[in-house]
């Protein structure tokens, strides 16, 4: 298979709009939770940029090892050149940035730069090593060219990857040496960086360990501290020559796992096992889109660094431990996210074995019939607070038994089903219960956002959407319905007739509730805080875009309607139409700004995967015109993250993305869909 290749001019790029080249963005990760990540012009921008933020055990979680490399070109005539992105102490001038980066490009979603400096070309290349915390930045000369040196000074601020950049916590550093090995350690518990130089002649020199500041103008934009110091111990050099790397490798492993592979086996074993990827993928075409999303669902499915208990139990039942990544940089496993991402990360691209050990793993945590809401960094315990989250988990595993027919899995999750079922009617946590009035299911508790839209600033629930959520009781109705099948597969047609009354009863008292005659839509919220809530949501599409649909089949085609034409967009759709008085358009300043617009209007990428399910059920003879709303895309993988695509955009033109640069839910439902709609071979031939 050949190699899949992105590539971005960066010459032309900085002609057109150098700024947005701030916002343009890599990410290489390690299957472990951990990654690399800057701008694709070389700037550091804000706290999550890095070459090596490490998955460390409980209780550190991701950490900054390595902030970033200067670089410098050596000419024979003794002249140092800085070619790479500077650190710099003050906002970034646009025409500065990486002005001898000629190009970026992905060559199976490995980070690859171009450098053209007075007649001299190399490229650089970062690779994240697959199951360890060990980056392997590597620079090739292509130029014909003698006596050209490479100088790298590396610059570091230890602290955890979501902690303030002026933060002091290890702010004293020691330097040792033991032959061509480097060691940075601070006076705490922090796992020692360790760096070695490969190449010819390769050296370093210790000036004594220097502070510089910089400026972060992400963090500024932010609203938060903008200003922090890194050290740096000194600089290595090495000799450059044609068509032979020089490499250095810096890791948080001990040294015989981290030099256990040479740079050149490392590389081979990344593109290895990348087109491999690619060719178990669903896929009728591995040259277009998908591939670079199959390549970039893997980014999200990992192997929780540190959650011992976790894996000595799933090894105990002959398993491994899997799960997902919401989102980088910051977020980590979220159950909602994990579910709704599984189809796309894991069955679309055949890895039905992780997508087990992903459902059985969470399986575990499910108390009191709820499944976590999330993992918190550093942690081992879950936090419950969703009402969602745990209905999702049946249409995930209803997508993953329909593929897999997996029904020893099934056997073993269905006692817990039946539990949250019998929380769910009787009540368990935050005022999750089903009303015997009406057999609907409410959420809600004060100080608590149960459901997806659930952005929070201190006290403030920005969408409480406390009362009977029409997403939450489509969610609930599918849920009854899969039980019910399950029940009836396995013989015990007493319980699948149980479970049948209670979807039918919660099936007509929803069409009764829901259906708001003069906007052609579904309320939003039944029996709230403050009675009907109108406000026109995509959260309606989940009452028939799933496999057992709620609402009667007579009103999807309008309520369809309403939501195209009022909230959706090329990149998804958004969160709140526009006549509405609490509509934002754009999402950006200080964390209550961007809370107040998260989902006031603002775009949601996973949503177009909703609306493309729904769309087919209106239409399922037209996949050629669902594909076309995947389209915007397309485009986006050259925009945002560079091969993946963000959490979230702006609700008007341009739909500039925003939130985090790399999305479970965002990739996995745009992937899901793009193979939903491939045509057939019936299709092309009409």
């Amino acid at each position: 298979m050949d190699t899949l290749i992105r590539r971005i001019d960066l010459t032309r790029a900085r002609g057109e709009d150098a700024r947005q080249l701030l916002r343009r963005e890599w990410l290489a990760t390690n299957g472990l939770g951990g990654y690399a990540s800057g701008t694709i012009c070389g700037s550091v921008t804000w706290r999550y940029h890095g070459l090596l933020i490490a998955a460390l055990p409980t209780p550190f979680g991701r950490m900054v090892m390595l902030n970033h490399l200067a670089e410098y070109i050596r000419f024979p005539d003794g002249r140092l050149v800085e070619i790479g992105g500077e650190e710099r102490s003050q906002p970034q001038e646009a025409e500065y940035i990486g002005h001898f980066i000629t190009e970026f490009r992905l060559e199976n979603h490995l980070p690859v730069w171009r450098y053209e400096v007075e007649g001299i070309v190399l490229e650089k290349h970062v690779l994240f090593l697959y199951g360890q915390n060990t980056v392997h930045i590597s620079y090739r000369l292509l130029s014909k060219h003698q006596d050209v040196s490479l100088q790298l000074r590396p610059s570091m601020h230890f602290r955890g990857h979501d902690q303030a950049v002026n933060d002091s916590a290890h702010a004293a550093y020691q330097f040792s040496v033991t032959g061509d090995q480097y060691e940075v350690m601070t006076n705490e518990s922090v796992p020692r960086l360790r760096m070695v130089m490969r190449g010819d002649k390769a050296a370093f020199t210790y000036d004594g360990g220097t502070r510089r500041e910089i400026f972060y103008q992400k963090e500024a934009e932010r609203g938060y501290e903008a200003r922090g110091s890194l050290w740096s111990p000194g600089f290595f050099t090495v000799n450059l020559h044609t068509r032979r790397d020089a490499t250095l490798i810096a890791s948080t492993e001990w040294w015989h796992t981290m030099l256990a592979l040479t740079p050149e086996e490392a590389l081979q074993f990344f593109h290895d096992r990348h087109r491999r990827l690619i060719a178990s993928a669903l896929l009728k075409n591995r040259a277009d889109a998908a591939a670079d999303l199959v390549l970039a669902a893997d980014q999200f499915v990992i192997t929780p660094a540190g959650r011992i208990q976790d894996a000595a139990r799933a090894h105990a039942a002959g398993d491994e431990i899997r799960t997902v990544i919401a989102g980088y940089h910051w977020f980590t496993d979220w159950g909602r996210d994990t579910m709704i991402s599984l189809e796309g990360l894991t069955l679309t691209t055949n890895r039905h074995t992780e997508a087990g050990w992903i459902l059985r793993t969470f399986a575990y945590y499910i108390r009191d019939g709820l499944l976590p809401n999330m993992f918190p960094e550093g942690k081992n315990q879950g936090l419950y607070h969703t009402a969602d989250a745990t209905l999702w988990f049946f249409h995930a595993l209803d997508r993953y038994v329909e593929v897999t027919k997996d029904l020893d899995t099934l056997r073993l999750i269905l006692p817990k089903l039946v539990d949250i079922v019998e929380h769910h009617l009787n009540g368990t946590r935050f005022g999750i219960k089903v009303d015997p009035a009406d057999g609907l299911l409410r959420q809600g508790a004060p100080g608590y956002q149960l459901t997806w839209m659930d952005a929070k600033v201190d006290d403030w629930v920005v969408t409480p959407r406390r009362g009977k959520a029409v997403e939450i009781n489509g969610l609930w109705y599918n849920a009854l319905k899969l039980l019910e099948a399950w029940q009836q597969a396995l013989d015990d047609h007493k319980l699948a007739q149980r479970y049948s009354d209670l979807a039918m009863r919660a099936k007509v008292s929803f069409n009764s509730r829901f259906w708001h005659e003069k906007g052609k839509f579904l309320y939003d919220i039944v029996d709230g805080e403050e009675g009907d809530d109108c406000s026109c949501r995509p959260n309606q599409l989940l009452a028939f875009s799933l496999k057992h649909p709620i609402l009667e089949k007579e009103l999807w085609a309008p309520v369809l309607e309403t939501v195209q034409q009022r909230l959706l967009t090329p990149v998804g759709l958004r969160t709140l139409s526009r006549e509405h008085l609490d509509y934002k358009a754009k999402y950006f300043g200080d964390l209550r700004a961007r809370d107040a617009a998260y989902h006031q209007g603002t775009v949601w990428a996973w949503l177009i995967g909703p609306f493309i399910d729904a769309w087919l059920k209106v239409h399922p003879e037209e996949r050629s015109g669902a594909r076309k709303f995947l389209e915007g895309f397309v485009s986006h993988l050259d925009a945002g993250c560079v091969g993946s695509i963000n959490e979230i955009f702006d609700a008007e033109p341009p739909y500039t993305p925003r939130g985090c640069i790399a999305q479970a839910w965002s990739v996995a439902e745009v992937l899901r869909s793009w193979v939903k709609t491939e045509a057939s071979n019936d299709d092309s031939k009409a």
